[in-house]
């Protein structure tokens, strides 16, 4: 698997967009990075840019806009409602896929040491990039920001990881580490007060409020035994916060960072804000995401809604992604696009779905062309994905009949299965067309030396191993679904037991379709051992297959006599 980590950078600047476009200019001019998204902020004047890539282009490009924000923004002239302390203010490294968090980290260090000594800025690690556990808190690094850090980076324990000890007059200072993937979201109050905002969000931050005696806000500061301030905890996990006025919306909002989305997903922290909030006769009107999502969270967010109107969730992955957005007020503050703002939709490239992505008739058209690809292959797949579309369809059907309440938890978890499995069988589609187009490369490799020969001959065992490996990944996954269509067949709403058992014909003829694939391509693997072994367990799967379907065909034929 190919390294990836993603680089955020956040920007002192955000009103000038010819200044942003500079600095993206030199993130973009590198090979290998692609920049995903450029989110500017009037009222923060602050701009935060994604991009992802390998880790020497990544910080090639991060180090270039670093350098570039340095010669452009001058922070004695900076004003915004976001904490800084300088003209990149932050940049973290996030591991993508392919490398670990200890390696993502190495390179933060590179960075941040390149960055002090050729460009003289103080430099500071951060999270998993500093192991001095006194000094990886961000907030506690910038504490005093731009202004304060004059005097704070002369003293001991706050001397730069790497460059000068002389605070960065016009440049500032930065900090650079690695982190876990951070979302940065905005929630929306019908207010213009700060302090309410606040309050809000002392609530909910996991480091909470400062403890008071009578008066939360005013009354006097309790102590422990020790001299410290005893704190009340939030009610999140992983979230910092603060309250902002927002100039350009003319509304009070809470500034959130989910730093691990799984212990804190966006729709819990945004239902404990709207309780916050009611408590205090405030009402939340929406939120805004800053930058960008894994599709996880989405996904888990219309899920979360869904679940509290008890209405089935095995819903395709765009009308989840559409009631997370309608629920979460997402596009209350303006447009949001999934495909620019999800993370795995920005990295997929158009060749990742170019058979799915075709409607119904340019499908046919191209299976059949002259083409070789789309075969039999593809065919079988797409044929298992409407098996289990069908069954989904009866799960979905049974989960809102009216009567049926009381099982509707059962359908739910059906239907988000056959939604799952229909996925996977559509993305099959696609590859066992660029498994085939694999094996035809490998034999259009040069042959005109030994050496040539030898790496060819391999490039063709590798490649149609692969091509045996896809349709049987067909055979399981469609296999797989037949315990929820037997359960729609004989438990389901019985106005759709004809769907059910057209979904198994289905299945039946993926599997047979994708074994047909599977014992093709074993004819021409050399490695005979492998050959043997996948074929005996297509063999297997296929009869298990078999009769399985027959069985629910019987009992549908029964049903409807």
């Amino acid at each position: 698997m190919k390294q990836l980590i993603e680089c955020v950078p956040n920007f002192s600047e955000g009103n000038d967009l010819s200044i942003i476009k500079q600095i993206t200019d030199e993130i973009e001019k590198v090979s290998g990075v692609m920049l995903l998204d450029v989110d500017p902020g009037k009222a923060t004047n602050r701009t935060v840019v994604t991009f992802v890539g390998e880790p020497e282009p990544v910080i090639e490009a991060a180090f270039l806009a670093i350098k570039k924000a340095s010669e452009l923004i001058d922070m004695r002239k900076h004003k915004g409602e976001h904490p800084r302390m300088g003209a990149t203010d932050v940049c973290p490294l996030i591991p993508v896929s392919g490398i670990s968090m200890e390696e993502t980290a190495t390179w933060a260090v590179k960075l941040a040491a390149r960055v002090g000594n050729e460009l003289a800025i103080p430099a500071y690690l951060y999270e998993y990039a500093q192991p001095n556990q006194e000094r990886n808190n961000l907030s506690v690094i910038r504490g005093g920001e731009y202004e304060g850090f004059f005097d704070k980076i002369k003293l001991p324990e706050w001397k730069p990881d790497f460059g000068p000890t002389v605070f960065n007059e016009r440049a500032g200072g930065t900090v650079i580490g690695a982190r876990d993937f951070l979302i940065a979201y905005n929630i929306n109050l019908n207010t213009k007060s700060v302090r309410l905002a606040n309050s809000v969000a002392f609530d909910v931050r996991e480091a909470g409020r400062v403890k008071r005696e009578g008066d939360p806000i005013t009354g006097k500061v309790v102590k422990d035994a020790e001299g410290n301030d005893v704190r009340i905890p939030g009610t999140l996990k992983a979230c910092k916060a603060i309250g902002w006025f927002i100039e350009e919306y003319g509304i009070a909002q809470i500034s959130m960072n989910l730093t691990n989305y799984k212990i804190t997903p966006v729709h819990k922290a945004f239902d404990e804000v709207c309780k916050s909030a009611d408590r205090r006769g405030l009402r939340v009107t929406g939120s805004e995401l800053v930058g960008l999502i894994p599709l996880e969270a989405m996904l888990a967010a219309g899920t979360y809604f869904l679940q509290k109107q008890k209405r089935s969730v095995g819903v395709s992955e765009a009308e989840l992604i559409q009631i997370a957005i309608k629920s979460l007020g997402l596009d209350e503050l303006g447009s949001f696009d999934p495909q620019q703002k999800i993370i795995e939709y920005k990295l997929r490239k158009a060749s990742d779905e170019k058979l799915i992505g075709l409607n119904l008739r340019a499908f046919a058209d191209e299976t059949a062309s002259e083409s070789p690809a789309p075969g039999g292959g593809s065919i079988s797949a797409y044929v298992g994905s409407l098996g289990a579309s069908l069954g989904t369809m009866v799960a979905n059907l049974s989960a809102g009949k009216r009567g049926w309440e009381a099982q509707y938890e059962d359908f739910s978890k059906w239907a988000a299965l056959g939604q799952a499995t229909k996925d996977k069988l559509l993305k099959a589609v696609d590859e066992d067309t660029r498994a085939f187009n694999k094996i035809m490369e490998a034999f259009g490799l040069p042959k005109s030396n030994e050496a040539e020969k030898k790496a060819r001959t391999a490039a063709i065992e590798a490649a149609t191993k692969y091509a045996c490996e896809v349709p049987f990944e067909v055979m399981q996954t469609a296999y797989g679904i037949l315990p929820m269509l037997k359960e729609m067949v004989l438990k389901g709403n019985q106005n759709s037991i004809t769907d059910a058992g057209v979904g198994v014909l289905c299945i039946k003829t993926a599997v047979r379709g994708a074994y047909f694939n599977v014992l093709v391509n074993a004819k021409g693997l050399k490695d005979e051992a492998y050959a043997k072994e996948i074929v005996t367990k297509a063999k297997v799967l296929l009869q298990e297959n078999h009769s399985a379907c027959d069985a629910i065909l019987e009992e549908v034929e029964k049903a409807i006599a």
